[in-house]
């Protein structure tokens, strides 16, 4: 008999993502915004073509006490640096401090007071996210200011030698099958048609159920308890009974 891998059970990503982006958090307040934020709480939100947003007491307690809301968007962890998610965790920042201490325009606009808080803090302005762009407007990126508040905090966490413990693996396709030699292919299916996909690693039986044209992940969990790496999840083929 194998011995079990421990491992996983001693491992917290839950903790360690979390506690790291609070600790975030509170470095940049302390650097950029001498301490005067409350703390926001810091969650992990996928929003479409966003790297992150702010929203002012988004979260209650029964006692009535509130807290915002800055939420992170951890599909981009992996492919952007350690200082590029601390400047958009910086960005909503000021946002939090517009929103406490200043006048926030309505329906998300970026307007001047927002902007010179930016460039206070070491973050320039930029609509087009290169040099010269607008400096208000709906969408507004940011470039780090050399030399700039900013990029001193960045340095000195990054120093610290931190990572993002936990980030996302890319999708994996499923290798297309040569057809040529009479192999079935993938059950073709109606739009909004259900398909039960199965784990392509031999001996996994993992399954879930999902749309036509999907790309699940399986985290490799048989019944034999035996882990095995993140492997692609195809559609099942129904067998076929041959014709009498």
């Amino acid at each position: 008999m194998e011995p079990q891998d421990t491992s996983s059970l001693i491992m917290n990503p839950t903790k360690e993502t979390y506690d790291l982006l609070g600790r975030y958090f509170d470095t940049l307040n302390r650097k950029l915004f001498g301490d005067e934020l409350p703390r926001a709480l810091v969650t992990l939100q996928r929003k479409n073509k966003s790297y992150g947003f702010f929203a002012s007491k988004r979260f209650g307690r029964e006692d009535g006490h509130y807290s915002d809301e800055i939420a992170l968007n951890p599909a981009h962890f992996r492919d952007r640096s350690l200082s590029a998610i601390l400047a958009t965790l910086a960005h909503e920042m000021v946002h939090q401090w517009q929103c406490h201490y200043g006048r926030p325009s309505d329906r998300g606009y970026h307007n001047r007071e927002w902007a010179a808080k930016m460039k206070e803090i070491g973050l320039q302005p930029t609509s087009t996210g290169e040099e010269g762009g607008k400096e208000t407007g709906y969408k507004v990126h940011h470039l780090v200011i050399p030399g700039g508040p900013f990029e001193k905090a960045a340095r000195r966490i990054e120093g610290g030698g931190h990572v993002i413990p936990w980030v996302e693996l890319p999708a994996v396709k499923p290798q297309a099958k040569d057809l040529r030699a009479g192999e079935e292919g993938p059950p073709q299916t109606r739009s909004g048609e259900r398909l039960k996909y199965v784990c392509t690693v031999e001996g996994c039986t993992e399954h879930v159920r999902g749309r036509a044209g999907q790309q699940p992940l399986c985290q490799g969990f048989p019944p034999e308890g035996k882990d095995h790496a993140p492997a692609p999840m195809v559609p099942e083929v129904p067998s076929q009974t041959a014709a009498t």
